[in-house]
C-alpha cells in the first residue's frame, strides 16, 4: 500500500486546546494530532513507516483492490459516519423491426439509495517521557515494537472485515458486509472439502470451473481472484495430476483464462473458498483514513498516548437484480 509520509515538520496547524478542539479546528484533519511538540521528525517517520510496512504485509485482499485503483477515497474521512451510495436497475432488451418509427416500450432504471457505516479500526499503545527522553540521550532509533503491533491488529482487523464482515455492526441504516456474509453474493455449495482425501485436482478444479461460470451467469466477466483459507495453503502445492508433471494445483487454476491469482486469506474459515471479481461494480475499498498514528498527552506529560487508526471500510455490490461477481462456496 503507498502512502505518503507526513510529519509534524510539515504541518502548520494550530496545536492548542483539547483533541476533540483540535480536531475540529483544522477540519477534522488527522495531521493536527501529528505535530513534533513531543516526537521529533525522524521519529514520526520511524513510527509511520513501521505502520506502513506492517500495513503492506498483511492486507492481503485489500492490498488486492488498492493495487487495482479498486479504492473509493474520501475528502474527509473523519468528518463522515455514513456513505450514501446508489444501486440502479436495468433496462429491457432493445427492439428490432423494419420500420424505425415504431414506438418501443417506455423503459427507465430505477435507482436506490443505500449506506455503509465509516466505522474507525484503532489500536492504542503508549511511551513514558522516560523511556522517549533515554532514546534520545542515548542516540538510539525509537522502539517501534509497540507500533508494529498496534499496525499489525488494525491491518489485520480490516482484512477480517473484508473476508468475514462485521454484519453485527450497523449504523446510520447500514451494514458492513465482507465477502462472506454480503447478502448479494452467489452461493454454491462445496459438495467435498479441497482437502479431503478422496478429492482429487480435477475435482477442485471443476469447483473453480463452477464459480467462474456461475460469475459469468450474473454478467460479470472478470478479472477474477481466487481465494482460500489458510488450511488449504500446502495442499495447493501438491501436484494437480500424474499427467501434469511439474504442474501443482495452484498452476493449473491458474491457467484457468481470466484467474489472475490464487491466494491464501487468513480469515477465511476452513472450507469456505472465494471468487471475487476485480471490478468497480464487484467490490472496492473506501478510504476515509490509511493507517496513521496520533499523539497526545496525559499524567501532566509524563505518557505519550498513540493511536494508531485507520477508515478503511470494503463497499460490496450487487445490482437491483441481485446479481453479483462475488462467489462463495462453502
Amino acid at each position: 500500500m503507498n502512502k505518503k509520509i507526513i510529519t509534524g515538520a510539515n504541518l502548520d496547524l494550530s496545536t492548542s486546546g483539547t483533541l476533540a478542539a483540535r480536531l475540529l479546528a483544522n477540519k477534522m484533519n488527522v495531521n493536527a494530532l501529528r505535530t513534533n511538540s513531543t516526537l521529533r521528525k525522524d521519529e514520526w517517520k520511524e513510527l509511520d513507516q513501521t505502520v506502513v510496512d506492517i500495513a503492506r504485509n498483511r492486507l492481503v485482499g485489500v492490498n488486492d483492490l488498492v493495487s487495482r485503483g479498486l479504492v473509493f477515497s474520501l475528502g474527509n474521512g473523519l468528518g463522515t459516519t455514513v456513505l450514501e451510495y446508489e444501486d440502479l436497475s436495468d433496462m429491457e432488451v432493445a427492439q428490432m423491426n423494419m420500420d424505425g418509427a415504431t414506438r418501443g416500450p417506455n423503459d427507465r432504471v430505477e435507482f436506490s439509495i443505500n449506506y455503509l457505516p465509516l466505522p474507525i479500526v484503532h489500536k492504542d499503545f503508549q511511551i513514558s517521557i522516560r523511556v522517549l527522553e533515554a532514546s534520545r540521550r542515548l542516540g538510539q532509533p525509537l522502539d517501534t515494537t509497540q507500533a508494529a503491533i498496534a499496525s499489525r491488529k488494525v491491518a489485520e482487523k480490516i482484512e477480517e472485515i473484508l473476508f468475514t464482515g462485521a454484519s453485527t455492526y450497523t449504523f446510520g441504516g447500514g451494514t458492513v458486509y465482507g465477502y462472506t456474509d454480503f447478502p448479494g453474493r452467489n452461493t454454491l455449495p462445496l459438495s467435498l472439502a479441497w482437502d479431503d482425501s478422496a478429492k482429487t485436482g480435477a475435482l477442485i478444479l471443476a469447483d473453480v470451473i463452477a464459480m467462474k461460470q456461475a460469475s459469468i451467469t450474473d454478467s460479470h466477466y472478470g478479472p477474477w481472484i481466487l481465494y482460500v483459507p489458510t488450511a488449504y495453503e500446502t495442499l495447493l502445492d501438491e501436484d494437480y495430476s500424474a499427467n501434469y508433471p511439474n504442474v501443482t494445483i495452484r498452476d493449473r487454476i491458474k491457467q484457468i483464462n481470466g484467474i489472475e491469482d490464487v491466494k491464501v486469506a487468513d480469515y477465511l474459515t476452513a472450507a469456505n473458498i472465494v471468487l471475487v471479481e476485480m471490478a468497480q461494480e464487484t467490490a472496492r475499498i473506501v478510504n476515509g483514513l490509511q493507517p496513521t498514528t496520533v499523539e497526545w498527552q496525559a499524567e501532566g506529560g509524563m505518557i505519550f498516548h498513540f493511536k494508531v487508526m485507520a477508515i478503511m471500510v470494503p463497499q460490496l455490490r450487487a445490482d437491483q437484480d441481485g446479481k453479483s461477481g462475488i462467489m462463495h462456496m462453502s
